[in-house]
């Protein structure tokens, strides 16, 4: 299945059904008066947040949304039928935009959430309504009222625990299918992650965590280079960032690591708020690299193989402490 994290759809509410205008006329019965009904409330534009999606490729090729226009009133004083909404499902962490003003609208993160993005125009009034003592036989109605309009522009931003960071190269998609159930693809060349991969590390028996594993990043990635800009919008989300650092590749890991922590800069100087753990990998093929690597001291280093398994149980439980502090910080900071 394509990945597709942005999309723009253009979306129409219902407009109100127009209030009849409509008198009582029956054989027996004199000075029948107003009877004309209201009109129906036009369809809304819903956005449902469905936990089972994880991209937006059923938008892709579905761009235009129109809700039904509710229906006029009727004589009798019946009330037009309101129109049919319309629910457009999304992944959980799509942001919506209005695509004009690049205004934030919404940020759907909680599964089974609606958002009402576009609300149906109200019915007219039938001219029952204005019946009054010094008006007994009005002959006005109102027009159904417009339903919004709008063009937005969706964006998805996954959600997980731990976001791994590094260099192509570096072993991010070993490392992910060595500790949980995914299966990125793994070959000896350059971006061969070109999409985000989300996978779940088991910790125990009832203990599991989120990792994601996005594109490697290149020098000049906040400018656009590369892959790794697209979905540097997807670690946004996450609580922890694992920085992956090849001990035995051609950039020496002082040097890598260095590059990693300037592009996460340059993206967005929130990102290096974030508590991080640095996990120099490949130890088994450099074994003297560790001594050459100096981080600034406020990162915890862990020297580590994915292909062999070398220091993971380690690595996986400190991470697991880590975002169980962060969610007692959290608490504390909220009560």
């Amino acid at each position: 299945m394509m990945f597709i994290d942005r999309v723009e759809i253009e979306i129409k509410a219902g407009n109100g059904g127009h209030g009849c205008v409509s008198f009582r006329r029956e054989k027996h019965v004199p000075r029948g008066g107003p009877n004309g009904g209201n009109g129906g409330d036009g369809g809304h534009i819903v956005l449902q947040v469905n936990p089972q999606m994880r991209t937006l490729l059923d938008l892709r090729y579905r761009t235009r949304y129109r809700a039904e226009n509710g229906r006029p009133g009727q004589g009798s004083r019946k009330t037009g039928r309101n129109g049919a909404s319309i629910t457009i499902e999304v992944p959980p962490g799509t942001v919506v935009e209005d695509r004009g003003t690049g205004k934030e609208i919404a940020d759907l993160m909680e599964p089974g959430i609606e958002f009402f993005v576009a609300r149906g125009g109200r019915g007219g009034k039938g001219n029952y309504v204005f019946r009054s003592p010094v008006d007994q036989a009005p002959r006005k109605s109102t027009p159904g009222a417009a339903g919004e309009e709008r063009l937005l522009r969706l964006t998805l931003k996954l959600i997980a625990d731990v976001g791994l960071v590094g260099l192509p190269n570096a072993g991010k998609s070993t490392l992910l299918r060595s500790l949980s159930d995914a299966h990125p693809v793994v070959a000896p060349y350059p971006f061969s992650t070109t999409a985000p991969v989300l996978g779940m590390v088991r910790v125990g028996e009832m203990a599991s965590f989120c990792m994601i594993d996005i594109p490697g990043l290149i020098e000049g990635a906040h400018e656009g280079k590369g892959l790794g800009i697209e979905f540097l919008r997807h670690i946004e989300r996450c609580r922890v960032l694992l920085l992956l650092v090849d001990a035995a590749g051609e950039v020496s890991p002082q040097r890598a690591y260095e590059q990693l922590i300037e592009e996460l800069r340059l993206y967005s100087e929130r990102l290096l708020e974030r508590p991080r753990f640095i996990a120099l990998n490949k130890i088994d093929l450099a074994p003297g690299a560790q001594v050459e690597f100096k981080p600034d001291g406020r990162e915890r280093v862990f020297h580590i193989s994915a292909l062999a398994g070398t220091g993971l149980a380690e690595l996986v439980q400190a991470l697991y402490r880590l975002l169980d502090r962060d969610d007692t910080q959290s608490d504390g900071a909220g009560s």
